[in-house]
């Protein structure tokens, strides 16, 4: 005999589905997307890990912890300024709550 497994579409934020607060959840969501991108710099630059440390303004101990994911290191603001020496394009829209909603209502 088999159980069902319920699903639940997600929201489309893994910090928010978690349970966190929403304005944690959104500037986690963003760090982690910044986190990423800086990650896939380093992997594609060719760089040791220590030359894309002194690039981007790190230290290298401090880039590994970067790279392991541990975001609670790393402001939103330090990552802003990472990914742009990284030569990444960073950019903030700010909406109201309800454009937000029909947003992702539209895309349900």
């Amino acid at each position: 005999m088999s159980k069902r497994v319920k699903m639940v579409r997600g929201s489309g934020n893994v910090f928010h589905d978690l349970g966190f607060p929403e304005a944690e959840a959104r500037n986690l969501a963003l760090r982690s997307q910044l986190a990423i991108r800086i990650e896939d710099f380093v992997e594609n630059s060719g760089l040791t890990q220590a030359r894309a440390a002194s690039r981007l303004g790190l230290t290298q101990p401090r880039l590994n912890a970067l790279l392991k994911g541990k975001l609670e290191q790393f402001s939103l603001d330090a990552l802003v300024n990472t990914a742009t020496r990284a030569g990444l394009h960073v950019e903030l829209r700010v909406t109201s709550q309800r454009r937000a909603n029909e947003r992702v209502a539209a895309t349900a």
